[in-house]
């Protein structure tokens, strides 16, 4: 099992190396719109996921997709020619689904943002549905009530009466 930094270190040298041999080992303009995102190896480095964008439509996607299955042989030759080490990990190809969701979040962002401007827009002229303190405020009581009791009015029959007595 090798150290996490060293796999790191690897997954980004198998990503320059797929870059390369794309643009130089293969021999189909298919593999031209494909750009190499990122690359991710186990830790008993065995195993490299590679991970893949392509511009253009479903066609150019569908495309790209083949030609890696179908170079994926020369590719980890190529890695393994470029690598020190004494195992050449086998390549998986992912599409990179990041950018598409970048571009979703974009989208649904600048929805909410119209929805502000329109929001704002409509609250320019509006007035409040009730009053323009919708707030409770403490009732004011004229009983001549001030806070205070009067001993004589509030006499207990209980006063003057010892309980612990009994």
């Amino acid at each position: 099992m090798a150290d996490p930094a060293r796999a790191a270190r690897l997954a980004q040298r198998i990503k320059v190396v797929v870059a390369e041999a794309l643009r130089k080992a293969v021999k189909d303009e298919r593999a031209e719109a494909i750009t190499i995102t990122d690359a991710r190896v186990t830790n008993d480095l065995q195993h490299a996921t590679v991970y893949y964008t392509v511009l253009g439509d479903a066609a150019a996607q569908e495309g790209a997709r083949e030609v890696l299955d179908a170079k994926k042989g020369v590719l980890r030759r190529e890695v393994g020619r470029n690598l020190t080490i004494r195992l050449t990990p086998t390549l998986e190809f992912v599409a990179d689904e990041v950018p598409v969701n970048a571009s979703h979040v974009e989208d649904l962002l600048r929805q909410a943002r119209a929805r502000d401007e329109e929001v704002a827009r409509l609250a320019v002229g509006a007035q409040h549905a009730g009053d323009a303190d919708p707030y409770k405020k403490p009732e004011s009581h004229d009983d001549g009530f001030d806070g205070e009791f009067d001993d004589a009015e509030h006499e207990s029959e209980f006063d003057g009466v010892d309980v612990d007595s009994e």
